[in-house]
């Protein structure tokens, strides 16, 4: 596959692997839009970034994962949760449990180590803490998204870790663009994503992308 033709599949297995609720949808809309606050805030107030980016883009994100995707046998694709868990190319969701447990103690050792051994002077008001800890978190994004890439430079070659790399980076803008319609759907009562359309409308070797 070319460059474009993989960064599609990826997209491909991860929508229709990882997206049939429309509440998880919806807030996948709404973290995407916090995403790109936070690429503009990242230039001018880097601290300010981080706190969006987690508190907000990523909380929204990984609730619509762990607690409204369907976990169950997926008659879709005919895949098991299992099957999923074990193909998805980035972060499935025992990985984001290691990192999300890896950022929420984050705060807990900076109060232990103030000058979180001796990379910060020691704050001395609450919103130094807090600049503090978004500045670490801010390192935590990016560590993720660097050591995923190299570990599939190793797992499945150069290629396809750049792919990811440029999915993750991406997918706010995408997100929205295939996410938009998401609140008509739940207004309608549609709670689920058959993915019909999906399967008619990719244009990348259906053949290749159906299980």
């Amino acid at each position: 596959m070319t460059f474009f033709q993989e960064l599609k599949k990826q997209r491909w297995d991860d929508h229709r692997y990882y997206h049939h609720n429309r509440i998880n949808q919806f807030l996948h809309l709404l973290s995407a839009s916090c995403f790109l606050v936070s690429y503009v805030l990242v230039f001018y107030y880097p601290a300010a970034a981080a706190l969006v980016g987690w508190l907000l883009a990523m909380v929204l994100r990984q609730t619509g994962h762990f607690f409204f995707e369907p976990k169950t046998y997926d008659e879709v694709n005919k895949a098991s949760h299992e099957y999923k868990e074990s193909v998805k190319v980035g972060y499935n969701l025992s990985r984001k449990v290691v990192l999300l447990s890896i950022w929420a103690l984050v705060p807990l050792v900076l109060l232990i180590k103030p000058d979180f051994f001796g990379v910060f002077t020691p704050a001395t008001t609450f919103m130094a803490f807090i600049n503090n800890m978004a500045i670490i978190w801010l390192l935590v994004g990016l560590g993720a998204i660097a050591f995923r890439t190299l570990h599939l430079f190793k797992l499945m070659g150069i290629q396809s870790g750049l792919v990811w790399m440029t999915k993750i980076i991406s997918d706010p803008f995408h997100d929205i663009k295939i996410y938009c319609k998401s609140p008509y759907y739940i207004m309608k009562g549609e709670m689920y994503d058959n993915m019909d359309d999906w399967y008619e409308e990719v244009s990348f070797d259906n053949q290749a992308m159906k299980p």
